[in-house]
């Protein structure tokens, strides 16, 4: 019998982003050791990577970050079991403790969202923030091009 579960998604709406970068800036003062704006970006080291970027061409600009595939690919050539599905949230997250830098989640994501911390070897990916009922990046974008939704992922259990 399927089973339903509400999983949080960023949605992006190109039509609304003006490409500011407030939605980076954002996610790499949530992502800093000291939550501060000034000390992330001038002080700390090693500095803190957001897990969002921007694209732009010509009038059309967007932020990219991870959609938490229902099939994610990164998952399945994670070598380590680094890379996994939160199996609360349905997230696709990363244990940066088993991860060992070998990128090949990177090489899989049909994306390209998924970055390398150099600094500490390990990827860096959208974990939505668990720590904040609404992500950063989405409470900080003034034209609301990033807005939080529910989706609702049918799961099937097998029942023996």
């Amino acid at each position: 019998m399927p089973v339903y579960t509400e999983m949080k998604k960023i949605q992006i709406n190109e039509d609304f982003c003006v490409n500011c970068g407030l939605c980076k800036v954002y996610c790499t003062v949530e992502h800093s050791q000291t939550k501060d704006i000034i000390k992330a970006f001038k002080r700390e080291n090693p500095a803190p990577v957001p897990r969002v970027r921007t694209e732009s061409n010509g009038d059309i600009s967007f932020a990219v970050l991870c959609q938490h595939c229902a099939e994610p690919w990164c998952v399945y050539s994670c070598l380590t079991g680094a890379m996994h599905k939160d199996l609360e949230s349905n997230a696709v997250v990363v244990d940066e403790d088993k991860c060992v830098g070998c990128w090949t989640c990177i090489i899989s994501c049909p994306y390209g969202i998924l970055t390398r911390d150099g600094d500490h070897r390990h990827v860096v990916k959208c974990d939505l923030c668990p720590d904040r009922e609404i992500p950063a990046c989405v409470d900080n974008c003034p034209n609301e091009a990033l807005t939080l939704v529910m989706d609702i992922e049918e799961v099937c259990q097998t029942v023996i």
